[in-house]
């Protein structure tokens, strides 16, 4: 189960919906060994393209510097499908790289009746999917 602050929830979606049309991408970086997400780093789709996400290398990179200097970890990878539901695509599947990451899929295209966005969960690991329950609470 992935366990969020609303502020974290809410800054997600207002980043996918702010980049929309194109995906929009970012991390939740936490401290090392918690699973406990914290610190919310939006980041620019390289890609700008509203069918897929591409981290840019430079920027990656310095994001795993900073994150092993304040000994965090990855603990959710986000990013938005602008015109299907959240879920994870084939690519998404490939470049899935941390398996100890939540990855979260923000769709901003109603796909489903239920309203502007979807806001789900997913562990990602030797190619299997397995959608998990998300939590939202005001503090940890």
């Amino acid at each position: 189960m992935l366990t969020i602050t609303q502020a974290l929830h809410d800054q997600i979606v207002a980043h996918s919906r702010a980049d929309h049309p194109d995906e929009a991408c970012g991390v939740v970086a936490g401290p090392a060994g918690t699973g406990r997400p914290e610190r919310f780093i939006p980041m620019l789709n390289a890609a700008r393209s509203p069918t897929f996400y591409e981290f840019d290398s430079g920027d990656l990179l310095k994001l795993y510097r900073e994150m092993d200097d304040r000994d965090e970890e990855p603990v959710i990878i986000y990013h938005s499908h602008t015109a299907t539901e959240a879920y994870p695509s084939r690519t998404d599947v490939t470049y899935a790289n941390e398996p100890g990451a939540h990855y979260v899929l923000v769709s901003t295209a109603d796909t489903d009746g239920a309203g502007p966005f979807q806001f789900r969960s997913y562990r990602i690991g030797d190619g299997e999917i397995t959608e998990e329950d998300v939590q939202v609470v005001e503090a940890y």
